[in-house]
């Protein structure tokens, strides 16, 4: 059984903080905040507001190519044109959400110096490398299922079904 671990509110105001500071610190100013659907919309919500930067989205988790593939090719053209994208999550787990994303932006032709990704937990152990985050987790230590805060008006059966997708994760 997992072990659901809730982040206050408290503690994602202060990882949002840490990313835009992280970011300010780079020098690297992105044109936009992208937004990947689902658990990075609020925290790239916050990350807008706390830099002063536009936002837009990607609802990668709906896997409605409309809403999700689609916007990913008209984002490729605009890092062509000289425009920078950050694409936040709120977890950087197993890295196939970012494999995911960076793949179709390479398929559309991105110019990979203007696309970085931001999460607000990094597992040290993925994948997929992420260029800002507010805390680095090790998987093979810490195995919770991670309740951020627009999580924790879910009913516990969906938790668990969300967590029962990735046994390896949290096993």
């Amino acid at each position: 059984m997992p072990i659901f671990t809730p982040i206050p509110h408290e503690t994602f105001e202060a990882q949002v903080k840490l990313l835009a500071a992280e970011i300010a610190e780079s020098g690297w100013l992105p044109s936009f905040i992208i937004g990947i659907g689902r658990g990075g919309l609020a925290p790239a919500v916050y990350l807008s507001h706390a830099t002063g930067l536009p936002m837009l989205s990607v609802d990668h988790s709906s896997r409605v190519e409309d809403f999700s593939d689609a916007p990913l090719i008209k984002l490729a053209a605009r890092t062509r044109d000289g425009e920078r994208l950050l694409f936040v999550d709120d977890i950087n787990d197993s890295g196939a959400t970012i494999g995911k994303l960076r793949a179709a932006l390479a398929t559309a032709g991105a110019a990979r110096d203007h696309v970085r990704f931001a999460t607000l937990l990094d597992n040290k152990r993925s994948r997929e490398q992420v260029d800002y985050r507010a805390e680095v987790i090790d998987r093979d230590e810490r195995k919770d299922w991670f309740v951020f805060p627009w999580e924790a008006v879910a009913p516990q059966a969906s938790l668990d079904a969300d967590a029962a997708e990735v046994p390896d994760r949290i096993a």
